[in-house]
């Protein structure tokens, strides 16, 4: 999802030696990659009453204000530094709208994903689902993208978050540790826990369908 690093860090040292193109380039090449991760964690409320092109242009004005300070002090990955930015002017417009649509934004709702990402939701929901799924059963993928989504929403928000971010965003497991302010062990366990309670729930819910044909 996000552009490779190397190309990245290339950008990074032509802006360091004053290329006056670079700073755009850099910027221009993270543009989709914003936007889909925003794209991921939009409720369907947010998306009727914000622009997500608003919330990615915002992000890009503060990355380019504050790349100066970035560069003297690189705390993190690129990307990782762009997506914080990212996430934090997404939450602020969740809060800005949450007293016009109080229901329907109480809490964030990160696996929307799993409607906006369809691929990304089957191939996960596949690598879950029980080994012993008929094959009929396995190849309706709208069937195992509705047990996904059902599963999905039981998680809770933490687990919900780090599975869109290694299976949506494909961020890497140091790549989380770095996002979360986690030991790469910490980060693995939680990853490794959110992958089985979704295991869990999806077989759970497996039996009740069958006994529906």
């Amino acid at each position: 999802m996000w552009p490779r690093s190397d190309d990245t860090e290339k950008l990074l040292n032509n802006v360091r030696g004053g290329d006056p193109d670079a700073r755009n380039r850099l910027f221009d090449r993270h543009r989709e990659a914003i936007r889909r991760m925003i794209d991921l964690r939009m409720d369907r409320v947010l998306e009727r009453r914000v622009d997500a092109s608003d919330i990615v242009q915002d992000v890009l004005i503060e990355a380019n204000r504050r790349l100066t300070d970035y560069l003297k002090n690189p705390v993190m990955p690129f990307h990782l530094w762009l997506r914080q930015m990212a996430k934090d002017r997404l939450i602020d417009a969740h809060r800005r709208h949450r007293v016009a649509a109080r229901r329907s934004m109480d809490r964030e709702q990160p696996l929307n994903a799993a409607s906006k990402d369809e691929q990304s939701a089957i191939d996960l929901a596949v690598q879950l689902s029980d080994r012993e799924l008929t094959p009929a059963a396995a190849a309706t993928w709208r069937e195992l993208q509705r047990r996904f989504q059902e599963a999905c929403d039981q998680l809770d928000p933490q687990d919900q978050e780090i599975i869109v971010m290694r299976h949506f965003e494909r961020l890497s497991n140091t790549e989380v540790a770095v996002a979360l302010n986690l030991s790469a062990q910490a980060a693995s366990m939680r990853h490794l826990r959110a992958m089985r309670r979704l295991r869990t729930f999806l077989e759970d819910e497996q039996p009740t369908n069958e006994g529906n044909k």
